[in-house]
């Protein structure tokens, strides 16, 4: 029989915010993609990634060690793969049977999600991310197309507590017209297609999680 582990207790890929940004040298905040501000940071994921138990923000008498949630010490690189198709964006809406109760209603334009590590800490961050996003994409979505992930840049805000312990690795899927995209996690997920327009009405744009108001401005 499985053991089925609880999200809190789900051991997660973490860097030190320290060494992540060289003592901040390399600190921005929206979105990057200047190769060589890109290349250094992922270098230093590359060297200094270690794993953390995830933890919540509801555990504050959980020692931050243990807390990732809520460590502001460390950041949570996390794949955040937006999919496109000629002038339209494939958007996902969390519902209230997904786990993040914080994010309920919001409008995502990305996939992915926390990186486990891949046996023991001693492989290519680049081996642990290719492992970790197919593994998100086959878990959240169904996509007839191929898939050809190209990384564009990164993702890191500050302005939120949410967003605070996280760094997002941007890549992006271009699909075919004839491709399809539909959730497999229909009860914590579902799914549209918007164009740039639609995204940047301020009903749906309101809704959107930081990261993708931040992707919306990029595109």
């Amino acid at each position: 029989m499985t053991e089925i582990i609880k999200k809190e207790d789900e051991i997660i890929l973490v860097v030190s915010r320290k060494k992540l940004f060289n003592d901040e040298a390399l600190t921005f905040q929206g979105v990057t993609s200047d190769k060589s501000l890109v290349a250094d940071i992922m270098l230093n994921i590359d060297k200094y990634y270690k794993s953390m138990r995830r933890g919540s923000v509801n555990e504050v008498d959980v020692p931050v060690s243990r807390n990732a949630e809520l460590n502001f010490d460390y950041k949570q690189p996390i794949p955040y793969i937006v999919i496109r198709r000629g002038d339209e964006y494939f958007v996902t809406q969390r519902l209230e049977g997904g786990g993040e109760s914080r994010l309920h209603g919001k409008l995502s334009m990305g996939a992915g999600g926390h990186m486990n590590p891949l046996e023991k800490d001693f492989y290519a961050f680049k081996i642990v991310l290719a492992e970790n996003t197919a593994r998100e994409l086959e878990e959240e979505l169904d996509i007839t197309g191929e898939i050809k992930i190209d990384t564009i840049g990164l993702i890191n805000d500050d302005s939120e507590e949410v967003s605070r312990v996280h760094i997002g690795i941007l890549g992006v899927i271009d699909l075919e017209d004839a491709d399809e995209v539909a959730v497999r996690e229909t009860e914590q997920l579902a799914g549209s297609w918007y164009t740039l327009d639609q995204l940047r009405d301020k009903e749906v744009y309101d809704r959107l999680e930081n990261w993708g108001k931040i992707v919306v401005d990029m595109m």
